[in-house]
């Protein structure tokens, strides 16, 4: 079978990971193939429609309630049904303020509480009362001390992040996708505001804005992350169960250029499998694309160490959906989530990160949609592995390698005649460790027979004598009762 049918599956252009605008950005799978930018365009402008949609939809109700309302006051009299008059204009002023709720909640101001209602509300949520994690605790305090250098800006910084954090707490109500335009919103009035102190620093500014998002991001993680109004969750168990049911999957079928045999090369897998899987401990989306990128410096250190040669894109991509199905990350898809949501866009947009999660989301979505084809299996072999009738690993040529044959073997035969080698060395040294318990038995029932001999010896050669006790020295005498009574000592005063 040719190199090139064995990668039909897996390969993937690199114009496929841009925007699909054209605008020169890495896009995302999670925004319909658009970058963070055009995602943000795409999704303002829909939204914009939708309430005027729905604008235009409550006012015609209000004027269809109107005029309905009017009609009934024209065809009814008014001095004889007063009781029914007064029951009308209740039930209309019911509807009006039906109608004028549905118009509050569509109108885009909704999403911004009025200002009378967030001086009410000003009582922090629990979120912001409840005792710190000590984790949050020192990155409040990494946040200050690094404002101190700031001075004046970060004073500002400081109140307006405090603030905007308070402001989350109270927008339990809102989607995922709302809480990630305000965090986005808020991110690019930041970013504005900064390049203009810093007078076009992209440098100081990207500084600022990566602690910005620490400190944001730390404090708001347990509201944002997974949250109950999406079905990330769902997905995670999804994704979960069908990584598990792709655990058949070999490193030969995907085409991955890595032997594990190499030590150095193992060793690289293990630290890329532990990299995606400690993503989940990280709390900032900056600190998870970090994890990503260390797996996938690991990848790369691995296929050049077995190839001998820098490696390429096709060899990157099914390595690391190679690594992914061997780790199984927890809460995959949140993760992924969590960071196209609340991560700073510039750093999905361009840059290693946004590469490298890129690929991340293309390795999951090849997972999600892996059949026989994309492993060159037939339907039926695909779907008997899938079901857990028969294994490919059970499938291994009848004539076994000799043990000369080292070079030639796969990973699977090496590694169980290493197994049998380790247990023939360990039964030998259980039957010595037997023949030794078995001879310092004899030796212990000698030593004992030796002592009773011994002891027996001495007892027949020097027997032992039982002798009565001594008498008194007056027993023997039979005047004891005439003999005077004892002489008892006397005190004379003087």
């Amino acid at each position: 079978m040719s190199q090139k049918s064995e990668r039909r599956g897996i390969h993937v252009d690199q114009s496929e990971l841009l925007c699909k605008k054209g605008c020169g950005y890495y896009g995302n799978a999670a925004w319909q193939g658009l970058c963070s930018k055009c995602w943000r365009e795409e999704y303002q402008r829909a939204r914009q429609k939708q309430i005027q949609e729905d604008w235009a939809l409550a006012e015609k109700l209000q004027r269809e309630e109107e005029a309905a309302y009017a009609s009934i006051q024209g065809a009814q009299s008014q001095p004889s049904l007063t009781p029914f008059s007064k029951f009308e204009e209740k039930k209309t002023n019911e509807k009006t303020r039906k109608v004028t709720t549905v118009k509050k909640f569509f109108s885009p101001s909704s999403r911004t509480a009025p200002k009378k209602e967030s001086h009410e509300g000003k009582a922090p949520s629990p979120s912001i009362t409840r005792q710190s994690s000590i984790e949050t605790d020192r990155v409040s305090r990494d946040f200050v001390d690094f404002l101190k250098n700031l001075q004046k800006p970060g004073r500002e910084i400081h109140k307006q992040c405090r603030a905007f954090i308070e402001n989350m707490a109270n927008k339990k109500d809102l989607g995922a996708d709302e809480l990630s335009e305000c965090v986005q919103d808020f991110y690019q009035n930041m970013s504005d505001r900064l390049m203009t102190h810093f007078k076009g620093s992209t440098e100081r500014v990207e500084r600022v804005m990566d602690q910005v998002e620490k400190y944001i991001m730390t404090r708001l993680y347990k509201n944002v992350f997974c949250p109950e109004t999406t079905d990330d969750e769902k997905k995670d168990l999804a994704t979960q169960h069908r990584i598990r049911a792709l655990h058949w999957v070999t490193i030969q079928m995907l085409c991955v250029p890595v032997d594990e045999e190499i030590p150095e090369v193992s060793d690289n897998v293990v630290k890329a499998i532990t990299d995606v899987i400690e993503m989940d401990s990280k709390r900032v989306p900056r600190d998870k694309l970090a994890c990503i990128t260390r797996c996938s410096k690991h990848i790369f250190n691995a296929i050049k160490i077995t190839k001998n040669e820098p490696a390429s894109a096709d060899d990157f991509l099914p390595t690391l959906i190679y690594i992914v199905l061997k780790a199984n990350p927890p809460r995959l898809q949140s993760n992924i989530q969590y960071i196209t949501r609340f991560c700073n866009p510039s750093r999905l947009m361009t840059g290693e990160d946004g590469y490298y999660f890129t690929n991340l989301c293309c390795a999951v979505a090849f997972i999600e949609k892996l059949d026989a084809q994309s492993l060159n299996l037939s339907a039926e072999d695909f779907e008997r592995y899938m079901s857990g009738q028969a294994s490919p690993r059970k499938q291994e040529p009848e004539v076994w390698p000799q043990e000369d044959a080292g070079a030639g073997r796969s990973p699977g035969l090496t590694q169980v005649y290493q197994s049998l080698d380790l247990l023939t060395g360990l039964g030998a040294r259980q039957d010595r460790v037997l023949e030794g318990a078995r001879s310092l038995e004899s030796d212990l029932i000698s030593w004992q027979e030796s002592v009773e001999r011994e002891v027996q010896e001495i007892l027949e050669k020097y027997p032992l004598e039982i002798r009565t006790p001594a008498s008194a020295i007056d027993s023997d005498n039979v005047e004891n009762d005439r003999l005077p009574p004892p002489l008892q000592p006397q005190v004379f005063a003087g």
